[in-house]
């Protein structure tokens, strides 16, 4: 049978990008890709990129205020959202285009459409029409979760929250993962009265335990106020905003609510449990070390399928899943030890394990320091930073590594290298120190600070 394409990719995030870029260019297939909204994903245009410049732009506040301390006559005035915004707004679009651009220079056909699927080997796009491909790629990504609770109300999500028209007041950010604590931290920093509820005993649940206590206890004294063990139980849209009861008894009008309590995979709608590809209980497209589905001709790579949902794993999954089905060459996506960083204030870079699940996979020593670094020192400002290191008794081999301090994010990518090639504990302590640095105590904490 002779098909309109050989590769026929659903979703313009990372993933999908890169595999139909590297399918075309370098294997020669003809390929075609449909993104229903705007090229680039959840990473570029909702996620990771215009995150991480309102971490930027929310740390200058801090900046100001240790520029006085170090003799600088600086006066600062209020943030104003109305100059951020529109230069956000050009920069996802200026990456938006540079993605479209590379798709057409490699020779990827693209459809600014929906596409589902038809069968195990047609598609089905929005406009009217259709299309045969050899294999399909699903790599449509994930979504915001909201609960029954806040159904009813004009709750904002991370998709929302770069669309602002004005920065509210005052906000209710509601989770306790990743997304929920860099938000209350961005936007307590442009200068918003931030709440935060989690109702879980302590934020950033699947994460080193201390590590987690650490962020916690900055985030407080940087005037977030995270109220742990409360939950939402009902929400009511009232003038000047949202009200809203806690299990905690109390009551209050917010300006904002946020809800980041989650993420589910893009499934719905696709086609996908109708031609026989097997879904998993969130919806997750369920497939194997080299990312198949149950349905042969179908593959499915990044937040869709819920393994690890990070932007660099969903490029890697594209190439390995090129290699494999193009290039004769069948690659398993590589998931183990893959270092990653949480961008609240102060940062926390990690890979490997935490003290608690090394713990209970066998005999460990952790090497851990917390102290106010010099610079904030030097400021009279209280931050502390934690260097931690778990390492392996009887291989001696470092099994977790966990910082959490300014910049932890660039940190964790050069000592993620070291992890990831199987260093020891001795391959540290060989390392001569750089000084003076924050990052020098990774080769100088010389005595465990308990084993277990």
């Amino acid at each position: 049978m002779e098909f309109d394409f050989d590769l026929f990719v659903i979703g313009g995030g990372s993933g999908g990008v890169r595999a139909a870029r590297v399918a075309s260019s370098e294997a020669g297939a003809k390929v075609g890709l449909a993104e229903e909204y705007r090229m680039g994903g959840t990473c570029v245009i909702r996620g990771c990129v215009p995150k991480k410049l309102m971490v930027f732009a929310s740390g200058y506040a801090g900046a100001f205020e240790d520029a006085r301390a170090y003799g600088w006559d600086v006066t600062a005035g209020a943030f104003d959202w109305s100059v951020f915004r529109p230069k956000l707004d050009a920069e996802l679009t200026r990456l938006e285009n540079i993605y479209r651009t590379n798709l057409a220079k490699a020779g990827v056909q693209i459809f600014d459409a929906r596409a589902t699927v038809a069968d195990p080997h047609t598609v089905r796009l929005s406009d009217g029409q259709t299309f045969t491909a050899k294999h399909i790629l699903v790599a449509t990504g994930g979504r915001p979760f909201v609960p029954p609770v806040a159904a009813d109300c004009p709750v904002m999500t991370s998709n929302e929250v770069f669309q602002m028209d004005a920065l509210p007041k005052d906000i209710l950010i509601v989770g306790g993962g990743y997304i929920a604590c860099e938000f209350a931290c961005i936007l307590n920093g442009l200068g918003v009265e931030v709440t935060q509820y989690y109702r879980g005993a302590q934020i950033l649940r699947g994460f080193d335990d201390e590590a987690r206590g650490h962020i916690a206890d900055q985030m407080v004294a940087n005037g977030v106020n995270l109220h742990l063990g409360t939950d939402v139980i009902e929400m009511t849209t009232v003038d000047g905003g949202i009200r809203v009861k806690s299990t905690d008894g109390k009551e209050r009008v917010y300006e904002k609510v946020l809800y980041a309590t989650g993420r589910d995979p893009n499934s719905d709608g696709l086609g996908l449990e109708q031609v026989g590809v097997k879904l998993g209980r969130k919806g997750e497209v369920v497939v194997d070390d080299y990312s198949q589905t149950s349905v042969p001709s179908i593959f499915a790579i990044g937040d869709v399928t819920d393994r690890v949902n990070l932007t660099p794993v969903a490029i890697r999954e594209g190439v390995a899943f090129v290699e494999t089905v193009f290039k004769g060459n069948p690659t398993k996506p590589d998931h183990d030890l893959i270092p990653s960083a949480v961008f609240t204030q102060p940062e926390l870079g990690t890979i490997g394990l935490s003290e608690e699940d090394a713990a209970e996979q066998e005999p460990i020593e952790v090497y851990a320091a917390s102290f106010r670094p010099m610079q904030t020192l030097f400021a009279g400002r209280d931050d502390r930073v934690m260097m931690k290191l778990i390492v392996s008794q009887a291989t001696r081999k470092v099994l977790g590594c966990h910082i959490v301090a300014d910049h932890a994010g660039e940190l964790i990518q050069l000592a993620g290298v070291a992890v990831k090639m199987g260093a020891t504990k001795e391959d540290f302590d060989r390392t001569v120190a750089v000084h003076p640095t924050m990052s020098e105590e990774l080769v100088t904490m010389k005595t465990p600070v308990r084993t277990a």
